[in-house]
């Protein structure tokens, strides 16, 4: 529940250190007056933040997903699909091996060649004792490569999935697999919440779009994807979760499929227009936001701070607040961040 506090200049003043982000340099840790997990809360819970959450403030749980399901930074596996994946350095990920052959030539043959694992025979407790959770942060799993689109890439490659979606001789066949997935996605829920009461935010991958445009239409999205995705978000909230979505691409008029899916967050590439959705949506989703210029770390201190204050101003509308995007903390400098937390605070607890 938010609580009016005001803003003092002492909780500036770090008073600990976390590990960097994807190897970075360590992150201060402000004296706040609340806990970054409780900030976390009333911001989906209340739509009343404390301040306007960094991407830092969010630690991740490495569970057994990464190792039987997921691509990752692994250098390189076969999941218990039986598809190979190899590690790209330059995409900070993994992809499917090119030389080798397709799992799938159609969907109308997953029921004979894809066999979904147990996940309850995966490393659970193993996995719990190799995370170290600090509950002072809400902690985040991450299904990359999820249970749709980006799922079927990985079985057919790209082409034929795409095409696939147009096939009505593999409509019903995709729906089923889509189904059997999502029964999995829930199994896998049921076990990440049994293992890890402390995780508050669980993320789905799948991309739905290019630079350019959306991979299909709304009218593929809601009769292939929509019933499936909003299993598997109810399964989320049934567990008291907040149910997170990962998905590039331009894909901002597929935002209300999203939000009709049951999504609490999700985090738009900047060939969206960002405004407009956080705008018209604002209320009913939260966006990880990003700055409209990706030069501010060029800035002077104070033309930083200026920026950051323009940027709370546009993205703290009453009832519509808004994280920052994991890759602000790459294009802005120590001025922005420390002025978005400082500004954010005093504008959330003069307004209470």
């Amino acid at each position: 529940m938010f609580v009016k506090i005001p803003f003092v200049e002492n909780e500036m003043e770090p008073v600990d250190f976390r590990p960097g982000m994807f190897g970075g340099d360590p992150t201060p840790i402000k004296n706040t007056p609340v806990s970054p997990r409780q900030n976390t809360m009333s911001m989906f819970y209340d739509k009343k933040p404390y301040w306007m959450q960094a991407s830092g403030e969010v630690a991740f749980v490495r569970d057994p997903w990464s190792s039987h399901m997921g691509r990752g930074g692994n250098p390189g596996l076969v999941d218990d699909l039986g598809v190979e994946w190899v590690y790209e350095p330059t995409a900070g990920g993994s992809i499917v091996h090119p030389e080798k052959p397709q799992l799938l030539e159609d969907v109308n043959e997953w029921k004979e060649k894809i066999h979904l694992p147990d996940p309850s025979k995966w490393e659970w407790e193993e996995s719990v004792k190799n995370n170290k959770i600090d509950t002072r942060y809400s902690q985040q799993v991450s299904y990359s490569n999820g249970f749709g689109f980006e799922r079927l890439i990985s079985l057919m490659g790209f082409v034929p999935a795409a095409m696939a979606l147009l096939d009505e001789e593999q409509t019903e066949a995709i729906k089923e697999m889509n189904q059997a997935f999502a029964d999995f996605a829930c199994q896998v829920i049921d076990l990440e919440c049994k293992y890890f009461p402390a995780v508050d935010i669980i993320n789905f991958h799948d991309d739905w779009g290019s630079q350019q445009s959306t991979f299909f239409s709304e009218e593929i999205a809601r009769e292939l994807y929509l019933p499936y995705m909003k299993q598997i978000c109810d399964c989320i909230h049934a567990h008291g979760r907040i149910a997170s979505l990962h998905s590039c691409g331009h894909n901002d008029k597929r935002v209300q499929v999203f939000i009709d899916a049951g999504f609490d967050e999700w985090g738009p590439q900047t060939m969206n227009d960002i405004e407009w959705l956080y705008d018209n949506y604002g209320d009913q989703i939260v966006f990880a936001v990003w700055p409209d210029r990706n030069d501010i770390a060029s800035l002077s201190d104070e033309e930083q701070r200026a920026e950051a204050r323009r940027f709370v101003d546009r993205f703290s509308a009453p009832g519509k607040p808004a994280t920052l995007s994991i890759q602000v903390a790459r294009t802005t400098g120590k001025a922005f961040q420390d002025e978005v937390y400082r500004y954010s605070r005093q504008l959330y607890a003069e307004r209470g």
